[in-house]
C-alpha cells in the first residue's frame, strides 16, 4: 500500500539494491534530461526513457505504481531539478550541447549568454556531482559509446567541448586526413558529421597547437573544415589578459562556423584583451583556513618554503623540489594534478603561515562565482575538477561574440 504523501529522489537510482535491477544505467541521465526540457519540444527526445526509468523507480520503491503516483512523483522530481543555484533559463535563444562536460563551466558561461542545454556528457562521476547540485542534471556517461550518444537530440545550435587531448599516434604521418580513430576528437567529429550544429566551440591547452611539430592541431582543422565544411576561428587566450581573472591560464580555443547556416560568420572576432583590474586578494578566503591546508613547522619542506615565500601579494608554485615564485602576481595555471602531491602545488603566504590554495579559491581563480556549490567529496577530487575546467568567465566572452553572430 503507497502511502498518498512520499518522498521520492534522485538520487534512489544510486542506491546498490536498485543498480542491481536497473534497465539502462543512463536512467538518471534521461529522467534529469527529460524533465530539464519538460516545457519544450526536446522533452519527446526523452520522454520514453524517462517514464520508464520513472516507473521503474517507484515500482521497486513502493512495489506498486499508478498514474497518479507517477504524476506526483514527477512533481517532485521537477522541483528538484529546478530547485538549484543555476536552473534552465527559462528565456533562450540558443541551444547547445555540452561534452566532456566536467563540472559545468562551459554551461554557466553559455546560460549567462542565452543559451538552453539539451544534452550533457561526462563521465567521471565525482564531476557528475559537482555538475548535478549545481545544474540540477545529470550529465549521461561516455561519449565514446554509440550508445550514449544516440541520445544526442537531433537540432541544436553549438557543440561545445574541452575535449581532453589524447596524443594522435598516427597525425602528421599520413598525407590528406590523418586517422583520429583513439582519440576524443574523433568522437566530436562523429557527433558534428551527424547533427550539423551551426556552431562548434572547442578549447584545449595551449600545447595543442605545437603538438607533434603542429600536426595534430593541422590535422584538427583540416578535418573540420576540409572533411565537415566548417570555417573555423582559432586564437590562444589567457584568463590573466582576456577574462580580468588573476590567474596566468592559455588555453587555445577553436571556433567553427558551419557557411552553409551561419552565412555572416566573417563577422566573429574572439573579445579584445581587458584590463586586469582583480588581484589575488579578491579571490582569497580571508582569515584563516582548515589546519589540514597549512604546511607545520615540522614539514620537511617547511624550511625551503619559508626561506623562499616571502610575499603575500602573489601565489607560488611548489615544483617537487623548489618553489616558483609568480612575478607577475596572479596565480599560475592550475592544473588536474594539483591535488596528488609534490607537483605545481600553488601555495600562498597568509597571515597565519603557508598554505596550499583551498579548493574553494581555486574554483574562484576559474571564474566559478561564490554560489556555485562545491560537494563533499575529497578535496583530491575537487583540485582535479577545478584544474580540468575552463576559467568559465572567457568562455563567457567568447559565447557573447558567438551569439552576436548567431543573432
Amino acid at each position: 500500500m503507497i502511502k498518498e504523501k512520499f518522498n521520492i529522489s534522485i538520487e534512489e537510482f544510486e542506491g546498490k539494491n536498485y543498480q542491481i535491477r536497473i534497465v539502462d544505467p543512463e536512467d538518471k541521465a534521461i529522467l534529469t534530461h527529460y524533465l530539464h526540457n519538460v516545457d519544450n519540444g526536446i522533452s519527446k527526445h526523452y520522454k520514453n526513457g524517462a517514464l520508464s526509468a520513472l516507473k521503474n523507480l517507484i515500482e521497486y520503491k513502493f512495489d506498486s505504481s499508478s498514474s497518479k503516483v507517477e504524476e506526483e512523483a514527477l512533481q517532485q522530481l521537477l522541483f528538484e531539478v529546478e530547485n538549484v543555484p543555476f536552473p534552465t533559463p527559462e528565456n533562450y535563444t540558443f541551444k547547445f550541447i555540452d561534452l566532456f562536460a566536467g563540472i559545468g563551466g562551459f554551461r554557466l558561461a553559455l546560460q549567462n549568454v542565452g543559451g538552453k542545454c539539451v544534452y550533457t556528457s561526462e563521465w567521471d562521476s565525482a564531476a557528475k556531482k559537482t555538475y548535478r547540485q549545481n545544474f540540477g542534471e545529470v550529465p549521461f556517461g561516455d561519449i565514446t559509446k554509440n550508445s550514449v550518444k544516440n541520445y544526442i537530440p537531433e537540432k541544436f545550435d553549438i557543440l561545445c567541448a574541452g575535449f581532453p587531448c589524447q596524443a594522435f599516434s598516427i597525425a602528421g604521418y599520413r598525407k590528406g586526413f590523418s586517422d583520429t580513430r583513439g582519440t576524443l576528437f574523433f568522437d566530436v567529429e562523429q557527433i558534428v558529421e551527424k547533427h550539423r550544429p551551426k556552431v562548434v566551440f572547442l578549447e584545449n591547452v595551449k600545447n595543442l597547437v605545437s603538438h607533434d611539430k603542429g600536426k595534430t592541431f593541422k590535422t584538427i582543422i583540416e578535418i573540420l573544415e576540409e572533411k565537415l565544411g566548417y570555417k573555423t576561428y582559432t586564437k590562444v587566450l589567457n584568463s590573466m589578459t582576456h577574462a580580468n581573472i588573476p590567474q596566468n591560464r592559455e588555453r587555445i580555443f577553436i571556433v567553427a562556423f558551419d557557411p552553409k547556416q551561419v552565412k555572416n560568420h566573417e563577422n566573429f572576432v574572439f573579445p579584445a584583451e581587458i584590463r586586469l583590474t582583480k588581484t589575488i586578494h579578491d579571490i582569497l578566503e580571508k582569515g584563516k583556513q582548515d589546519d589540514k591546508f597549512y604546511y607545520p613547522k615540522e614539514h620537511k619542506y617547511y624550511p625551503e618554503l619559508k626561506k623562499n615565500m616571502t610575499s603575500k601579494d602573489t601565489v607560488y608554485q611548489w615544483r617537487r623540489v623548489y618553489v616558483r615564485e609568480n612575478k607577475n602576481n596572479v596565480c599560475p595555471t592550475l592544473t588536474a594534478n594539483m591535488g596528488t602531491g609534490g607537483h605545481n602545488v600553488p601555495l600562498i603566504k597568509d597571515d597565519f603561515g603557508i598554505r596550499k590554495l583551498t579548493p574553494r579559491e581555486c574554483f574562484s581563480f576559474q571564474g566559478y562565482p561564490k554560489n556555485f556549490i562545491i560537494p563533499n567529496i575529497a578535496n583530491s577530487k575537487l583540485y582535479m575538477q577545478a584544474g580540468n575546467s575552463v576559467t568559465t568567465t572567457l568562455v563567457e566572452r567568447i559565447a557573447f561574440e558567438i551569439n552576436k553572430i548567431l543573432s
